[in-house]
């Protein structure tokens, strides 16, 4: 009997998971007992979550380590660094822009037939006024332990550089301590294969409590919003896929191909931190060099959330226009350049995408309220922005590889993709 493939057993799962949450939830009319049902479902999908987060700090420190210190000196972190960071910023401004436009388009939040919230309700989410003095306090760590403890990607990259680069610095002195984190590298590698063989449980966990406790009604209410914002998502990876091409060549397609698996993880789950190490293979499978990708990736995660820069804007106009809150050209610009700003500080932080437009709205004076609209639909909106974030962060990574001389060539890359295929079947047979 022909082995089911991943991608297919996820797309299985993942319909599974809405059928399933559709029957129980029309099936069912105690509002208690659908959301019991519910947390049934989601306790599933929040277990493999927490796996990944389990998994995520160890594997980018000691991932991130050994690159930085292959790659021998200060100077060749800071060119990557600057590199990424150009990439990062121009498809953050490109994310921006394109909200932006489209929202003026598309006037989403026009002639709604729904209710809107009293304008002097609270979305009861916690914001704070951005300050370049908090940006840079927080992201140097106090404690390395604490940084790891609480998932902190970007303070773990902080600390990873210094200690990469002092290793590199050190040359044969410390290379027993560097193949320890070698070593140490390759067990999170194992550990995060065993943790991604339920994938398939959690993607279908996630869409059935979902779908349980929302029922597929709410998706007819907020149709427009919802098919709007998936229009710009649509645009935007044909923009980014674009800029790969012009970089990549054909080869995008084969980059494409290999990361699917962990696109549909991110989609399901509305998790990008879900796909981080299906992500990373399929990098390793595409012909991006370790050392680059282990480098880029953890930036990229930090600073290059694609999918959540547009939605800042998009949705912001959306809920003025449903105040019929005029808002002029200046405004919307300033705005754009806020959340330049405001959005490189909500890696890691849970809802990042409403807190940030919360802030925004407040230093506006667009009412908060209007945050209710949406929430009820976010986990919806959210699959597609966390998709979008693990397609822009593998392009960077391949693009920066390209630039750096660290993606093999095709031949050397179906080679290397061998070698892969090869070692997971020897884990299977091991395992088995």
């Amino acid at each position: 009997m022909k082995k089911i493939s991943p991608t297919v057993l996820i797309l299985l799962c993942m319909a599974l998971g809405i059928i399933v949450g559709a029957v129980i939830h029309s099936s069912i009319t105690d509002i208690n007992e659908i959301k019991e049902i519910s947390n049934y479902f989601g306790m599933l999908s929040e277990i493999f979550l927490t796996l990944i987060k389990m998994i995520i700090a160890p594997l980018v420190f000691s991932t991130l380590v050994v690159g930085i210190a292959h790659m021998g000196d200060a100077s060749s972190v800071g060119r990557i660094f600057f590199k990424s960071l150009a990439w990062f910023l121009s498809a953050s401004f490109i994310s921006l822009l394109l909200g932006l436009i489209l929202g003026n388009l598309l006037q989403p939040g026009s002639n709604l037939s729904l209710p809107l919230p009293d304008s002097h309700l609270s979305a009861n989410l916690e914001t704070s006024q951005f300050t370049l003095h908090e940006f840079l306090v927080h992201l140097i760590p106090k404690s390395f332990v604490d940084a790891m403890a609480k998932n902190e990607i970007l303070q773990i990259v902080v600390f990873s550089m210094f200690f990469g680069i002092a290793m590199a610095s050190l040359g044969n002195r410390v290379q027993y301590l560097l193949n320890s984190i070698d070593e140490l590298s390759h067990v999170m590698l194992k550990i995060t294969s065993y943790v991604m063989k339920f994938a398939p449980v959690a993607v279908f966990a996630a869409m059935a409590s979902t779908v349980t406790i929302n029922g597929l009604g709410i998706l007819v209410k907020f149709a427009v919003f919802m098919v709007d914002f998936y229009i710009g998502l649509f645009i935007l990876w044909g923009v980014l896929i674009f800029a790969g091409y012009m970089f990549l060549g054909p080869r995008i397609k084969d980059l494409l191909i290999n990361i699917k698996e962990a696109f549909l993880i991110s989609f399901a789950t509305a998790s990008s931190e879900a796909a981080y190490p299906k992500i990373l293979a399929g990098l390793d499978r595409f012909g991006v060099e370790r050392k680059i990708s282990s480098f880029v990736m953890p930036l990229g995660y930090s600073f290059n959330l694609d999918g959540s820069m547009m939605y800042c804007t998009f949705a912001t106009l959306f809920i003025a226009q449903a105040y019929n809150l005029e808002l002029s050209i200046g405004t919307q610009i300033t705005m754009m350049l806020i959340l330049m700003l405001t959005s490189k500080g909500m890696a890691g932080v849970p809802r990042a995408s409403l807190v940030v437009i919360a802030a925004t709205l407040n230093q506006f004076n667009i009412p908060e309220a209007g945050l209710l609209m949406i929430l009820g639909v976010d986990t919806f909106l959210d699959m597609g922005r966390s998709a979008t974030n693990a397609v822009g962060n593998s392009i960077a990574s391949a693009v920066v590889a390209k630039w750096e001389g660290g993606l093999l060539s095709n031949e050397d890359a179906a080679i290397n993709a061998e070698k892969i295929d090869a070692e997971i079947a020897a884990q299977m047979q091991e395992i088995a």
